[in-house]
């Protein structure tokens, strides 16, 4: 069977995009840097991801290294440790897969851009107005300069989904999308108020992602050794309130405890937010063949997964 290594494979989006790629056949090999506290569902090897010798060992014989690992805190980091964590390691990751024939895949986000466009289109190379942003943007340069016409970059934005393997987000609402929906439903479900933040210094629009839909994605760019940047996002832009709204049609709750507000001092960005991220997703659609994904077909399928399986809108597992 062909196999395909993933970074960061414990986290939120690995952990689907590892899932989804093992459910329509792939043989999934975990990249970990030390060994897991949990039991993975997939074969896993212990390596130094930042050793392109031991990374190109591990992934001997795979069709693809997909990348999703990033550092969270990373407005903790020094700038040499941000450095060496995001672009640093795309980078030797990168040349891992260049060395063992295997197709780089970078995950990378909708925050490259600097929020005053919309629908913006797959050949944007981004203007990123704070330092997350610029990291993925440099990651993004590091694919273009050492894997041309061979590495994908697959940008996402405001993520819908779950964990697969550890229960519970790692935040909830912030100033950004990532999180907004399964923190709005686990709240209203529990009998709590939402606040939906608005107002400056938050990100208002956005095309979002389906963390299985991402991975469904990949599976093609690697079935159909395509490369470059793909938007895998949903086909419409949509504002958060509007978001909220529909999510709590979809899901059934009670749109009485949604509320607005602009997020207190301790939900801020230090740093200068995108307003719009939203991103055209017109080469997804032309070069893989992918039929419509509207925002509302990824909140029926995200609601479909409360029976513990995976449905990417695209993808029939």
């Amino acid at each position: 069977m062909p196999s395909i290594a993933i970074t960061g494979a414990t986290g939120f989006v690995g952990s689907n995009v590892a899932a989804v790629l093992s459910a329509r056949g792939f043989d999934v090999i975990a990249l970990t840097r030390r060994e897991p506290s949990i039991s993975l569902p997939w074969d896993y090897a212990v390596v130094d991801t930042y050793d392109v010798e031991a990374v190109a060992q591990a992934a001997q014989g795979t069709q693809a290294i997909v990348h999703t690992a990033i550092a969270n805190d990373f407005q903790r980091l020094e700038p040499s440790e941000a450095y060496r964590a995001y672009p640093g390691l795309t980078q030797s990751i990168t040349r891992a897969a260049m060395s063992v024939g295997a197709k780089p895949v970078y995950i990378s986000t909708d925050w490259v851009m600097d929020g005053t466009g919309h629908k913006v289109t797959e050949d944007s190379i981004g203007q990123p107005v704070n330092t997350y942003g610029y990291l993925k943007a440099l990651g993004e340069q590091v694919i273009r300069d050492l894997s041309p016409g061979v590495g994908a970059i697959c940008r996402i934005g405001g993520v819908m989904g779950r964990n697969r393997l550890i229960e519970g987000a790692p935040r909830s609402q912030d100033v950004g999308f990532g999180y907004f929906v399964s923190s709005l439903v686990d709240t209203v479900r529990s009998g709590r108020e939402f606040g939906v933040f608005s107002g400056p210094g938050v990100n208002l629009t956005a095309t979002p992602s389906l963390a299985a839909e991402i991975g469904a994605t990949i599976g093609r760019i690697v079935d159909r050794n395509a490369w470059g940047v793909f938007h895998v996002v949903s086909d419409d832009a949509i504002d958060r309130w509007d978001l909220a709204m529909l999510t709590a049609e979809v899901f059934g709750l009670d749109t009485g405890l949604i509320t607005q507000v602009e997020p207190g001092p301790g939900d801020r960005f230090d740093q200068p937010v995108p307003t719009d991220t939203s991103l055209d997703n017109t080469r997804v659609k032309t070069e893989l063949g992918i039929g419509p994904v509207s925002v509302r077909d990824m909140l029926e399928h995200l609601k479909a997964e409360e029976d513990g399986a995976l449905h990417p809108v695209t993808t029939s597992l």
